[in-house]
C-alpha cells in the first residue's frame, strides 16, 4: 500500500504525528517539497522531536528516507538538525536517509532575500518564516538555481555561487540587509556538503525498485492544501505544491503508484502568517493557547485558531483526491458545550459552497455556521473510536458527510499511542 499523507488547511494540522503512526508499516517514507519553513512534531514515549526536513520516519530504525527532488534543502540547516536528532539519541546513516542529487539548494543568502522581499510588500506581506524557501524555489523556476549534483563539482559550483551572490547583493544593499562574502557562503555550504555527501544519490531508480517488489511507501506533505501555489489562498501561499500530486512530481514516482491519500486536518482550524481566516475566533485562541497549544514548531508564533471550516476542507478533499481523513486535536474541544461548524460563505447575499479564487471575495467571506453539541469530557484516555463520547463521534460523522470523505483515524492528543483508528 503506497500512502500519501498530505495536510488540507493551512499546515500544522498532526501531519507528522499520523506519517510516524503509520510508518510501523511502512518500509520508505519520502519528503516530495518544501524545505526547512515546515515542522513537525513527534511525541513517542515521553520524548519530543521537531523536525524540518527529515522525514518523520528517521525515528524507525528499520525504514528508508528520501528527500525527494522537490524539496529546496538548507545543507547548513540539515546538517544543525541531524545533530540534534542524533543528540537525541535517534542514530541517522547513508542507508537510512536518502537525499536527492536533483534537490535544489537553498544558500545564506536566499535567507536575506527573503527578509527583503517580506520589507518590499509593506502591509502586504505574506508572513513567511524567512528561510529562503521562496527565494531558492524562485531560482529554481528562472534556472539559475544549484542542485545537490552540482556541488560535487566544486569548480562549477563557485562559478554558480559567486554569480549569484553578486545578484543578491545587489538586492540586499537596496534594502540596507546583509550583503555576503563568496569565498564566505562557499565555505559554509561545503562544510555542510561534506557531512552530507554519503547520503546524495539518484533516488529515483531506488524508489522504482521498491515500488515494483512491493514495498509500502510512505510520502510525508508539508505544509498544507490552503498553502498551496495554485490552490492555496493566493498570494498568502508557500512556494511549492502541497497538494498530493506534489508527492509525485516531489519523488519521481508516477500517479499509478498511488493507493491511498490520507488527509490530515485539525478539528478545528488554524493558521498562521497573514492571510483570510473567516472562521477565526479570538475566544478559541485565547483558550487554546492558555493550554499551552497551538504554537509554530519552526517559528513559535502563535497560530490564530478558529472554528472548523468544511468549505476548505471540501476543496482540499477534491484537489487532493482524498480517501480517509486523519482530524487530530479532538480533544482540543474537548471543554466546549456547544461547537461551531462553517458549511458554506456568504457572499454579498449568494451562499458558496467552495472557496472563492479572487483575493475581494475573501474579504466579504462570512462563514455560515451550524452547531453541534459538545462533549464536555476528557478523550485523551480513549484507546479506541468506540470509547469517544457519542457527540464526539457525531461530530467527526458530520465533518465526513460535509467533506465527502471517510473518517480514518482520530487523534486525542499528541502522543504515538494517541491515535484511534477508526473501523
Amino acid at each position: 500500500m503506497n500512502t500519501i499523507i498530505t495536510g488540507l488547511q493551512w499546515g500544522d494540522e498532526g501531519k507528522g504525528k499520523i506519517v510516524d503512526y503509520l510508518t510501523e508499516t511502512a518500509d520508505v517514507v519520502i519528503r516530495g517539497q518544501g524545505g526547512n519553513n515546515a515542522g513537525h512534531t513527534v511525541i513517542t514515549e515521553g520524548t519530543k522531536y521537531v523536525l524540518h526536513l527529515l522525514p518523520s520516519g528517521i525515528l524507525w530504525d528499520d525504514k528508508t528516507n528520501i528527500i525527494g527532488n522537490g524539496v529546496v534543502l538548507d545543507p547548513i540547516g540539515l546538517v544543525e538538525e541531524i545533530v540534534r536528532i542524533e543528540g537525541q539519541g535517534i542514530a541517522i546513516t547513508p542507508d537510512k536517509l536518502l537525499i536527492s542529487d536533483r534537490t535544489h539548494v537553498v544558500l545564506p543568502f536566499h535567507k536575506e532575500l527573503d527578509a527583503a522581499r517580506e520589507a518590499s510588500l509593506g502591509d502586504q506581506k505574506i508572513g513567511t518564516t524567512k528561510r529562503g524557501i521562496g527565494p531558492a524555489y524562485a531560482d529554481k523556476i528562472n534556472r539559475c538555481g544549484l542542485r545537490m549534483a552540482d556541488l560535487l563539482d566544486r569548480g562549477f559550483a563557485t562559478a554558480q555561487i559567486t554569480r549569484r551572490v553578486a545578484d543578491a547583493n545587489e538586492v540586499l544593499k537596496r534594502y540596507d540587509l546583509t550583503i555576503f562574502d563568496a569565498t564566505q557562503v562557499l565555505e559554509e555550504v561545503y562544510t555542510a556538503f561534506e557531512r552530507l555527501r554519503p547520503h546524495i544519490t539518484n533516488t529515483i531508480p531506488i524508489l522504482h525498485s521498491a515500488w515494483k517488489s512491493g514495498k509500502n511507501l510512505l510520502f510525508e506533505g508539508a505544509q498544507g492544501t490552503l498553502l498551496d501555489i495554485d490552490f492555496g489562498t493566493y498570494p498568502f501561499v508557500t512556494s511549492s505544491n502541497t497538494t498530493a500530486g506534489g508527492s509525485c512530481t516531489g519523488s519521481g514516482l508516477p500517479p499509478t503508484a498511488i493507493d491511498a491519500v490520507i488527509g490530515v486536518c485539525k478539528a478545528y482550524t488554524t493558521r498562521v502568517g497573514s492571510g483570510p481566516f473567516p472562521t477565526g475566533d479570538q475566544g478559541l485562541s485565547d483558550y487554546l493557547h492558555g493550554l499551552g497549544r497551538e504554537f509554530g514548531a519552526t517559528t513559535g508564533r502563535p497560530r490564530g485558531c478558529g472554528w472548523l471550516d468544511t468549505v476548505l476542507l471540501r476543496f482540499a478533499c477534491m484537489v487532493n483526491g482524498v480517501t480517509g481523513l486523519a482530524v487530530t486535536n479532538v480533544d482540543g474541544l474537548d471543554a466546549y458545550e456547544t461547537l461551531q461548524i462553517c458549511t458554506a460563505y456568504n457572499i454579498d447575499g449568494d451562499i458558496h459552497a467552495l472557496p472563492p479564487a479572487d483575493r475581494a471575495s475573501w474579504d466579504r467571506a462570512l462563514p455560515v455556521y451550524e452547531s453541534m453539541p459538545g462533549w464536555q469530557c476528557d478523550t485523551t484516555a480513549c484507546t479506541s473510536y468506540e470509547q469517544l463520547p457519542p457527540q464526539a463521534k457525531s461530530y467527526l460523522s458530520r465533518l465526513g458527510h460535509l467533506c465527502d470523505a471517510p473518517i480514518a483515524f482520530v487523534g486525542v492528543g499528541p502522543d504515538r499511542k494517541q491515535t484511534l483508528v477508526v473501523p
